[in-house]
């Protein structure tokens, strides 16, 4: 085998072809990070779990996707899909609707009633768990996959925490929140309801657990002083949507106004809506394209007919009439006061203005520090000041997100797994991303996705029925088969005939390729013709000759 120099990273915009006796580069196999992985925050390898589905291999799909994010059906439902919007298939149409794919498998698993495949053997270490939300359900699954003990300790009578409390029936069904919640117990993970955890060290020493992990949430609403509030009917949007969701009768009138402009507002308005509100008016002080929530929560909202009034807020409220201040953006895009208000008529009104977590009973741990905003500090293999204390989720620094808690309760259990064991845990080198530009795609044949179905907005506000639709087989199949494969050879057979020389060698399907340097020229012709660069011209520092 020729001697290739691979220390230096690859530049993926050039190569030099300097073909012949005096040949420069020569062409090399290699898998690249395609962007949908990169922007994943859960870390799933969506271009290998969709290269199965593409073969209509769906077990195999679905145990591969589930190596990172245990909760498909749930995550093809509410995650926000920054894979999407990383991904490279939007220069030639229309992104991969990769969440949908990722429902569809998650569905099918339930239906099939598949289980995970593991065989790690009891490791005889046993982990609490304080939290059964997305990022304790998360870290459970996969320390019961690394041969350990868990049990999860849960202050509220359901398991989800903000996936069952603050995301509404409409976007996450319960049927399939639940099941993939049954499928953790099913892997032996005992989980507790109702049970509140004051005192960590203690619960430790009873139960004889050798780590904790920490995963509260963010279950507190923020407070503003508003004059004159308390003549108002006011409730906060997390306790309203609690309240909803365990069947509590409500008495919010004909106009309800919502203060604050994320997704909890556009949920905690649409619901309103469904339990007979006329008006639902979402106050928000900033304009649109500032706003937390995301666009098609807002867009959803608009259609049932929710009302927003951008860059607007409550100065004081007398019984049902607000005093509103219209805002204006200065020249750095911050909302500063005019002067100019306007009268707004609510019966009652809900706040959306943010979520804290309750982090106090960690306050009596020796060694836990705290930010300003009560987050807890972590290292960055998510251990607190304490030994053995873990924590992740909205409790620590970081975006909040569905998502970005399950990988949190990934990687906590990867450096949970390695303090038990005495060892630690380092993640892998990243390859380099390939960015669209770095694409040969000599079959540029416009296949726009697949749109899910949905409910038309008139048939939305008679109850809570889930608004959008899975694919069907063909759809998802249709969709996987959209993938470009960035970065990673698919066999598409390109470097093969395009070789002047025949010196590339067909290693029969699903073992790839490899180069017979004693023939290659380095003319690049291979690397010119791969679609998804999974072939890099690499510097030649040896004679022509030998084999990859």
């Amino acid at each position: 085998m020729p001697k290739m120099d691979l220390t230096a990273q690859p530049d993926l915009t050039k190569h030099d072809a300097g073909t012949g006796a005096q040949r420069s580069r020569i062409p090399v196999y290699m898998d690249f990070l395609p962007p949908c992985n990169h922007a994943c925050p859960a870390g799933e390898d969506i271009q290998a779990w969709l290269a199965l589905a593409q073969e209509g291999k769906y077990e195999a799909a679905w145990q591969k996707l589930i190596e990172n994010n245990p909760f498909p059906a749930i995550h093809g439902r509410v995650c926000y899909h920054p894979c999407e919007t990383s991904c490279n298939r939007a220069f030639t149409d229309q992104e991969v609707s990769i969440h949908a794919v990722e429902r569809f498998l998650g569905d099918l698993a339930l239906e099939k009633g598949w289980t995970p495949s593991f065989n790690a053997p009891a490791s005889g270490k046993k982990v609490l768990i304080i939290g059964a939300g997305p990022s304790g359900l998360s870290c459970a699954f996969h320390l019961r996959r690394l041969g350990h003990e868990v049990e999860i300790h849960e202050a509220g009578p359901f398991a989800g925490g903000m996936i069952h409390f603050g995301i509404p029936a409409y976007r996450m069904p319960r049927k399939e929140l639940n099941a993939e919640i049954k499928r953790v117990e099913d892997m032996g993970v005992k989980i507790v309801l109702n049970h509140r955890v004051e005192n960590v060290a203690a619960e430790k020493q009873a139960g004889g657990f050798d780590a904790v992990f920490v995963a509260v949430g963010a279950h507190l609403s923020k407070n503003i002083d508003i004059p004159g509030r308390d003549a108002a009917k006011i409730m906060d949007a997390v306790s309203f949507l609690k309240s909803v969701e365990n069947g509590e009768e409500l008495y919010l009138g004909r106009r309800v106004a919502i203060y604050g402009g994320g997704n909890t507002a556009m949920d905690a308005a649409r619901t309103a809506k469904r339990l007979g509100a006329t008006e639902a008016v979402i106050i928000y002080r900033r304009d649109r394209a500032s706003m937390p929530a995301h666009d098609f929560e807002a867009d959803e909202a608009i259609e049932e007919g929710v009302k927003i009034n951008w860059l607007r807020t409550i100065k004081e409220i007398d019984a049902t009439t607000f005093k509103v201040e219209v805002m204006e953006l200065d020249d750095a895009g911050r909302p500063q006061p005019t002067g100019r208000f306007e009268t707004l008529e609510a019966d009652s009104l809900i706040m959306a203005v943010g979520q804290d977590t309750d982090t106090g009973f960690l306050r009596q741990v020796p060694g836990i520090e705290f930010n300003r905003d009560d987050t807890v500090i972590v290292n960055p293999g998510m251990m607190t000041g304490a030994e053995g204390i873990f924590a992740g989720g909205d409790m620590v620094p970081s975006e909040r997100s569905v998502t970005i808690a399950t990988g949190h309760g990934k990687k906590a259990a990867r450096h949970i797994d390695a303090w038990l064991r005495g060892t630690s845990y380092t993640a892998p080198d990243k390859h380099p991303i390939v960015g669209h530009e770095n694409l040969h795609l000599w079959y540029r044949t416009e296949a726009p996705k697949k749109k899910q179905g949905e409910l038309a907005p008139e048939q939305r506000l008679g109850g809570f029925e889930e608004i959008m639709q899975g694919l069907s087989e063909s759809e998802a199949l249709f969709e996987a088969r959209r993938c470009l494969s960035c970065g990673n050879c698919f066999e598409c057979d390109g470097c093969y005939g395009s070789c002047p020389e025949d010196a590339i060698i067909k290693l029969g399907k699903g073992n790839r390729y490899q180069y017979d340097y004693d023939r290659c020229t380095g003319c690049a012709t291979c690397f010119e013709q791969c679609p998804c660069h999974a072939i890099e011209m690499v510097m030649d520092t040896s004679s022509q000759g030998g084999k990859a």
